[in-house]
């Protein structure tokens, strides 16, 4: 069955409070599109058509007047609603109808991915997971105690993961994109709530790691990585896709030129792209690259 693609965007972004009391943290902008476009444009690379997005209710309409059902790019949206806040494994409750026993790449909407291999990096997890069962991005950090935190042996295989330790084993941690398979719903009913009263992703990638079924792949020092949860680390980021954009004579985040390059739409559907956003810089970007 082909992988398909699950986004989730129902934070409630209170640490970005009250920029997000009139939008939803996925929408706020980075740099110069919804912070949301970028995981989006992963999948898309990863030539995933049917992709699900999970937000909260007061978001459901704003989500389908931005996106609407992905026809416009080739593309096959759909929308859940997560109504309690119960942790990132969560989406595999949500998500179970809308898989239908597919594989599937589960993108976090504030964790943003920067550098020149990192969609190659990303289609190999894929194949990864395709083949052994699950894979996980491996990210070296200085502050390992905030996130998912991967323990290795001396060959480089992956002995444990632990959720914000106090005291982390190694300085790998694991950014929020994840690749399972089609096991990934049943399994998930089997986990029980954190101390924090969450249904931790580590414990899902754990049930993975005893059966012999999770895969590393390791994102370079040439990976940049920002999980933006709040107003300062929003700023780097979007600094940061500007200075590479210009660096790289490149658009990054751009879901639309994404689906043009693997063949979802043609000229024609770029073109009215293109004059939807014909005042924008980013409108005149598709056009001069693409359209001349």
């Amino acid at each position: 069955m082909k992988t398909k693609g699950i986004i989730l965007a129902a934070g409630k972004g209170t640490r970005l409070m009250p920029a997000t009391i009139p939008a939803s943290k996925p929408l706020l902008p980075l740099y110069d599109k919804p912070m949301i476009y970028y995981p989006l444009e992963t999948l898309v690379r990863l030539e995933i058509k049917d992709i699900l997005f999970i937000v909260q209710e007061d978001d459901l309409s704003i989500f389908k007047k931005t996106f609407g059902t992905g026809s416009k790019v080739g593309l096959n949206f759909s929308y859940e609603i997560q109504k309690i806040q119960r942790g990132i494994a969560d989406a595999y409750f949500i998500a179970e109808k809308f898989l239908d026993g597919s594989p599937s790449v589960l993108a976090l909407s504030d964790n943003i991915f920067l550098g020149k291999k990192y969609f190659n990096y990303a289609e190999e997890a894929l194949n990864k997971m395709l083949q052994i069962g699950s894979s996980v991005f491996g990210l070296t950090v200085p502050d390992p105690e905030k996130f998912g935190v991967i323990e290795l042996d001396n060959n480089e295989n992956i002995v444990g993961i632990e959720e914000k330790p106090l005291k982390p084993k190694s300085n790998l941690i694991i950014p929020g994109m994840y690749f399972f398979d089609s096991n990934a719903c049943e399994l998930a009913k089997t986990l029980k709530p954190s101390d924090r009263g969450e249904l931790e992703i580590t414990d899902l990638i754990q049930i993975y790691l005893s059966q012999n079924k999770l895969a590393l792949q390791r994102l370079d020092e040439t990976i940049v990585w920002h999980d933006t949860g709040n107003a300062d680390a929003l700023l780097v980021a979007a600094q940061k896709v500007k200075n590479y954009e210009i660096d790289n004579k490149i658009k990054m985040g751009s879901y639309e030129i994404a689906a043009y390059e693997k063949g979802f739409i043609d000229k024609e559907g770029l073109l009215k792209i293109a004059q939807k956003f014909s005042q924008s810089e980013y409108g005149q970007y598709i056009k001069n690259v693409y359209l001349i």
